[in-house]
């Protein structure tokens, strides 16, 4: 596999900088093994590099310039080399966690497919050991996905052209009981130091990037068994610290925070609150905040939203009024998302929408709701956010844009449906939404303005996993297969 960073640093001069050393040669030379390297359908936008390279460089400005506005100069077009080589050769860009390095469900800018089939633009196709729902990460260069493996919880870890580099076993997994459920549907999560990962049976486990079990503990048997009517749905958070994991369900449900290097326990607070019938049972994933100026973290469950200070788990406020006409087997099961300084909060499964301000101290229901709607909203796929609109999709196929200020629909429209739902999140790359349905069907529809479906691909097996957008390409995982589609 390329890497334009470590090409790039063999550009760099072994001496310092002198008078007579010229860079442009490096350059070109870099831009030549690139073109001999790539494919032909790259070599027109590289030699325009190379091109606008000796244009912009100028021999006369070279010639008058000192050695630091050489070094800057310099700079400047290796970077841009740099940039432009990681798009040529595919390198693939970080997505921490389920739904990104926001939490928004949002890919960085690019171009993304708008379609593909059997037999185009699937760039790799990979068997997967077992069925797991969890949505892969990717982080320099390496993708990460959870699933059973000889009837053990596993991580897997593969390449960017999906050859798999390890496998991790933790222990017996806990299979799921929904159709849509498995052991292994909490997604992997990583900030740079290692990998964690949570399961159905109650393991938690801190991965090394080369595989190697850093630690390992089950809060179910510490705890006690999470009674939930189906399977555990919430992805562990890291902060600063701590990997933090949110057990909300039938018994005494709490927070506790691991200390990430050690897995010492550096908190554990109760969080219980009297609920109608299931009410109590959430299978959200929190969200890490800021409350003035210092880490919190985010919960929906118990018909409660709550921040807790990331140091200590402590409540800093909480906000009700979810369900106010105590009405039975309402659980969360779509997280929260982040606008600005607004929570959008679906609710009532899938039939209403909250915009809940954050900060405050204590009690916030009476004065945090900004506006709260009764829409076809989400009950399973977390909404995705970008540029002051929300995306919600629910498990009926219905889409509608709402202004994430005040609530306003901007648009609607109606997936196509049969008696397959949606639990997939919806990504926003693109300008697009892609949006699966349990059967493998992926939509993709325009996001800009009004609703128009662009294409629709049907998977060939069930989905359940959310779309994982990288570098021009999306990583789907299927039931039995993880497939990496894009522009060859």
């Amino acid at each position: 596999m390329f890497h334009a960073a470590s090409f790039a640093q063999r550009l760099l001069p072994r001496q310092p900088f002198s008078k007579d050393w010229k860079p442009k040669r490096s350059l070109f030379q870099a831009l030549e093994k690139l073109t001999a390297r790539f494919s032909k359908a790259w070599k027109p936008r590289l030699c325009a590099a190379k091109k606008r390279c000796a244009a912009r460089l100028g021999l006369c400005f070279w010639a008058r310039a000192d050695e630091d506005a050489r070094m800057k100069i310099f700079s400047l077009h290796l970077a841009a080399l740099c940039v432009a080589a990681s798009a040529v050769a595919g390198e693939l860009t970080d997505w921490p966690r389920w739904r990104g390095p926001q939490d928004a469900g949002c890919a960085p800018a690019g171009a993304y497919p708008a379609a593909w089939s059997a037999s185009s633009n699937i760039l790799w196709k990979i068997p997967l050991p077992g069925r797991g729902c969890s949505t892969p990460i990717i982080w320099h260069q390496r993708i990460y996905v959870t699933a059973p493996l000889a009837g053990q919880d596993a991580l897997l870890a593969l390449d960017a052209d999906g050859k798999t580099l390890w496998q991790t076993q933790f222990g017996a997994e806990k299979p799921g009981k929904h159709r849509a459920g498995s052991g292994a549907n909490p997604s992997p999560i990583t900030a740079g130091d290692g990998v964690f990962v949570y399961f159905k049976s109650g393991t938690l486990a801190a991965v090394e990037f080369d595989g190697k079990i850093r630690w390992q503990t089950n809060l179910q048997e510490r705890w006690g068994k999470v009674v939930l009517y189906w399977d555990i749905g919430n992805s562990p958070v890291l902060t600063e610290k701590d990997v933090v994991i949110a057990v909300m369900h039938g018994g005494d449900s709490y927070l506790v925070a691991f200390d990430q290097h050690t897995g010492a326990v550096h908190w554990k607070v109760a969080r219980n609150y009297k609920t109608p019938l299931e009410g109590d049972h959430s299978y959200t994933t929190p969200l890490v905040i800021r409350h003035d100026g210092a880490e919190a973290l985010l919960v929906l469950g118990g018909e409660r939203l709550t921040a807790h200070a990331a140091n200590d788990g402590r409540v800093l406020w909480t906000c009700g009024d979810f369900n106010p006409d105590a009405k039975k087997n309402w659980p969360p099961v779509a997280s929260p998302i982040l606008a600005g300084d607004l929570a959008v909060v679906p609710y009532g499964r899938g039939m209403f929408l909250h915009g809940i301000k954050l900060g405050g101290a204590g009690e916030v229901t009476a004065t945090h709701r900004v506006w709260k709607r009764e829409i076809a909203a989400a009950f399973c796929p977390t909404p995705a956010v970008a540029q002051g609109r929300a995306y919600s999709l629910s498990d009926r196929g219905e889409i509608t844009c709402v202004a994430t200020a005040t609530g306003a629909t901007q648009w609607s429209g109606q997936l196509a449906t049969n008696m397959n739902r949606y639990y997939s999140s919806p990504l926003l790359a693109d300008g697009k939404l892609y949006c699966a349905r349990e059967d493998g069907l992926v939509s993709v529809v325009r996001a800009d303005g009004k609703f128009e479906v662009l294409a629709e691909m049907p998977l060939g097996e069930r989905m359940i996993a959310s779309p994982v957008p990288t570098a021009g390409r999306l990583l789907l995982r299927g039931e039995k297969n993880l497939l990496c589609v894009g522009a060859p």
